[in-house]
């Protein structure tokens, strides 16, 4: 089948084909995205809701006053433990550390029994909307991700979309910001693959940006202001989303029906994981999490956040008030936001736009890194995001609710920080205890505090006690899962489903220190001034080499072992307090080389253990979305060679030069280093092997941009076919 030439304008019908293959865009539709003030914002700017919603005053009410009640009597009776006799500076700063861990926990136990309970009224979803009245742009942003995977869950999205009868409601961008030769050439060959099997009825767009300003927010940015006003809404996707059709529609039907929504967020579930890490992150998310991000959403009301993606967004209002600013000084704290999306929920909430998730919505779906170690590589971005909110938080027009999600988000880092330093508190009183000599009837002056003593019968009820309420969230979920009897089946049975609960209660504690002190590690770095840069997440199922391993936790296990050693010196009812600690760190390498093992997960699904209805029964969109990853991975488009794919195919490489934008203007006496030894390597090389060898991939990316260059890289020969010539 010929690959269709076919352009369709946003929402407006078809047009005759363009000869030179110049469909690869729509018509532009600019919309204006002011960068937005953190300082300043006139309350008359603010826009008054057309169906004003009840605040949910009584669920914040019993969440935040519950909370501050359980930290209260959590840090009285801390105090109770320590004051058995006199209280020293080291004893209330621990005190003091424990009140701030504990509001952490306690705050998501208060949280999770409104989710818990509004689950249990859970009611059955509305029937599928039949018509949609206005455009959806869905739009999917890359970077240097493979295309197997990016094309075929797109593909099984338009599939599933075109089942529903409206994908005429809905046009489809493929938004690139990858910056590997070989990644871009790859997306540009199964964009019009993709093209060629769904013919001319869906409207697909790529688009590449020669420069990555911003990032993924700078990425949607872009679309927004050359194609935004054609669209009342997009529908932000990660490279690893996967939506249902009427998951899709139901978003769009909800924001048409609600004419205040800014934002509506979906609630995704981890599929398609197969190594140990990755399936104890699928069933968490599978059996807790709804109970979490239901009781969010039920306090947040429609002053919510947003996730950054598998998210439904009114355009024209996150145009106007979503602009993104740039944060004086440089990074970590300064320059781009990383974690974006929830200064946009912020801002578009600040106009008056209500920003809410959907927790009941089915079919939305993501994939989570495959090893504990690339969850930490993922992690060190995120952590300086929310950090970079301590400059956000405070700005003009925010609501309490706003700045509580910031708050949360940042807290959510300095935890770790927080509980090592409980933990270095302990270790300081134990080694005060065993090497300071006590004066305990002295009335003089002495540099040395009495000697540190503690309740140890009341110390292990507060410790027992501060585990059932960190541990609830997951209970109530359990029980959800036992109460549904087609999830309780399709995970296996009542007795496996309770197995593969305590098994992820298990592996979650001893993968708890090891987190704490890399994202401890990772807060430090920040404060120091260290940026994270933006690295492409890993999304394959495989292991890491194992010195890596060794040299990334070798300090965890030795800072395991002088915390276990030191705390059983002083009483055994200590290192019990500290043993879930001690142990996850002492095997924090071994622990961390069984994450990423696809055999220990695959052992695990052949035994029933750790399943979840999905994986037992994988939705449609799913299989349909692997199968096509197969036929996407036949192409080899994802194993070519760039420069030999463009230089072998005239029509590709002419499809190519028609999607360039215009060449940058140079101002005189300005030199491009890699252009001027990439025009150089090319007009010096004889042969295509000789630029193979020759041009680095800062160098190839200009030839790749370069219309001239590529038509120097055209007329160049193979080597055999030189040789033949002489």
């Amino acid at each position: 089948m010929a690959v269709s030439l076919d352009a369709v304008e946003p929402g407006r019908g078809t047009r005759s084909p363009q000869a030179g293959d110049h469909g690869a865009l729509p018509p532009e539709h600019p919309l204006a995205m002011p960068v937005q003030s953190l300082s300043q914002f006139p309350r008359s700017q603010r826009r008054k809701p057309v169906r004003p919603r009840r605040t949910p005053w009584l669920a914040r009410l019993f969440v935040f006053a519950c909370a501050f009640a359980l930290t209260f009597w959590g840090a009285n009776e801390m105090y109770r433990v320590v004051s058995i006799s006199k209280v020293t500076p080291l004893q209330w700063a621990l005190v003091a550390l424990f009140t701030i861990n504990f509001s952490w926990i306690a705050l998501a136990f208060t949280s999770a029994i409104v989710g818990f309970v509004t689950l249990l009224r859970r009611r059955a979803q509305k029937p599928l909307p039949t018509r949609l009245q206005a455009m959806t742009a869905v739009v999917m942003p890359v970077y240097n991700e493979a295309t197997a995977r990016v094309f075929a869950s797109l593909q099984a999205m338009m599939e599933e979309i075109d089942a529903t009868g409206l994908v005429d409601n809905f046009d489809f961008f493929i938004l690139s910001d990858s910056t590997q030769p070989d990644a871009w050439i790859a997306e540009e060959r199964a964009f019009y693959a993709l093209r060629e099997r769904m013919g001319p009825r869906f409207r697909i767009y790529y688009r590449h940006r020669k420069r990555n300003i911003g990032r993924k927010a700078g990425n949607i940015e872009d679309f927004v202001t050359r194609w935004g006003g054609g669209y009342e809404h997009m529908l932000v996707l990660d490279a690893d989303s996967l939506m249902t059709g009427p998951c899709i529609v139901r978003l769009a039907a909800a924001m048409e029906a609600d004419p205040d929504s800014g934002i509506i967020q979906s609630l995704p579930l981890i599929i398609n994981r197969n190594t140990l890490f990755a399936r104890l992150q699928q069933f968490a998310a599978r059996m807790y999490g709804p109970v979490i991000a239901t009781g969010l959403a039920v306090w947040s009301g429609r002053e919510g956040n947003y996730w950054g993606h598998n998210a439904i967004i009114r355009t024209r209002a996150f145009a106007a008030h979503c602009g993104m600013p740039t944060l004086s000084g440089k990074p970590p704290f300064g320059g781009h936001i990383l974690s974006h999306d929830f200064v946009e929920a912020a801002l578009i909430r600040r106009a008056g736009w209500t920003v809410y998730m959907l927790p009941e919505l089915d079919g939305s779906y993501e994939e989570s890194p495959p090893s504990l170690i690339d969850l930490a590589t993922r992690d060190r971005r995120w952590c300086q995001g929310n950090l970079q909110h301590s400059r956000v938080i405070g700005a003009a027009g925010f609501t309490w609710p706003t700045r509580q999600h910031f708050a949360t988000g940042i807290f959510s880092y300095l935890a770790s920080p927080f509980w090592l330093a409980q933990l270095v508190v302990g270790i300081m009183l134990v080694l005060q205890t065993r090497y300071v000599r006590p004066e305990y009837f002295s009335k003089d002056f002495s540099l040395f505090p009495a000697w540190p003593r503690f309740d140890a019968e009341r110390a292990l009820q507060l410790f027992l006690i501060t585990m059932g309420v960190l541990l609830a969230p997951k209970l109530f979920g359990l029980i959800l899962a036992l109460i549904e009897g087609a999830v309780r089946r399709a995970s296996g049975g009542g007795f496996k489903l309770v197995v593969s609960s305590i098994f992820e209660v298990i592996m979650s504690a001893l993968m708890a220190p090891i987190l704490m002190l890399i994202q401890s590690g990772a807060v430090f770095q920040i404060v120091a001034g260290r940026d994270t840069g933006w690295n492409p997440q890993r999304r394959d199922d495989g292991s890491i080499p194992f010195k890596d391993i060794v040299r990334r936790h070798r300090g965890h296990t030795a800072f395991g072992l002088f915390a276990g050693i030191s705390a059983f010196m002083i009483a055994p009812s200590l290192f019990g307090w500290m043993s879930p600690t001690i142990v996850g760190l002492v095997l924090a390498i071994p622990i961390s080389a069984a994450s990423g093992q696809l055999s220990l997960g695959l052992a695990l699904k052949r035994a029933g253990l750790l399943l979840t209805p999905e994986e037992t029964s994988a939705p449609p969109i799913a299989s349909r979305a692997n199968a096509l990853m197969r036929e996407f991975a036949a192409y080899g488009f994802d194993d070519a060679n760039a420069i030999r794919a463009i230089h072998g195919d005239p029509l590709l490489r002419a499809r190519h030069e028609a999607m360039l934008p215009a060449a940058d203007r140079r101002r005189r006496g300005e030199i491009d280093r890699d252009r001027v030894v990439a025009e150089a390597k090319v007009e010096d090389a004889e042969t295509i092997e000789d630029l193979l060898e020759w041009l680095h991939p800062k160098e190839t990316m200009v030839v790749l941009h370069e219309r001239a260059l590529l038509g120097l890289l055209a007329s160049l020969p193979a080597r055999d076919q030189a040789m033949a010539a002489e």
